[in-house]
């Protein structure tokens, strides 16, 4: 076995940097991996009585456009999608709810970029 990162590992680590981040700033963690036919929210967190859904997105290179780039119109759909099945599996209808993302330059707390609201369902 290598000591080399797959793409695997790389994504659960961001997603528990992005997971201990956002609760510094007070949000509770809710869901990790909420998966549903057709799509996936990365975290389901609670921002007093809103729910947020975050997209964690991690490039290690800016050649490909960096992490921000990588949050494509089809990225967001299937991310809505999953968003819909959780408020209907949760009986969350009626909550307010948002979409952020937490971007990631490479694998350190301190290129952490948080974007509230960053897309949204309509």
């Amino acid at each position: 076995m290598s000591g080399k990162d797959t793409t695997g590992d790389s994504g659960r680590r961001a997603e528990e940097l992005a997971a201990r981040f956002l609760e510094g700033k007070g949000l509770r963690v809710l869901a990790r991996n909420f998966r549903c036919r057709g799509g996936e929210i990365d975290l389901v967190c609670a921002d007093g009585a809103a729910l947020v859904f975050v997209e964690v997105r991690l490039r290690r290179h800016a050649g490909y456009g960096g992490a921000a780039a990588s949050v494509t119109q089809a990225k967001q759909r299937r991310v809505i999608l999953a968003a819909r099945h959780y408020l209907a599996a949760h009986a969350a209808a009626e909550r307010d709810c948002r979409f952020d993302c937490v971007l990631l330059d490479g694998l350190a707390s301190a290129g952490i970029e948080w974007v509230r609201d960053a897309f949204a369902a309509d």
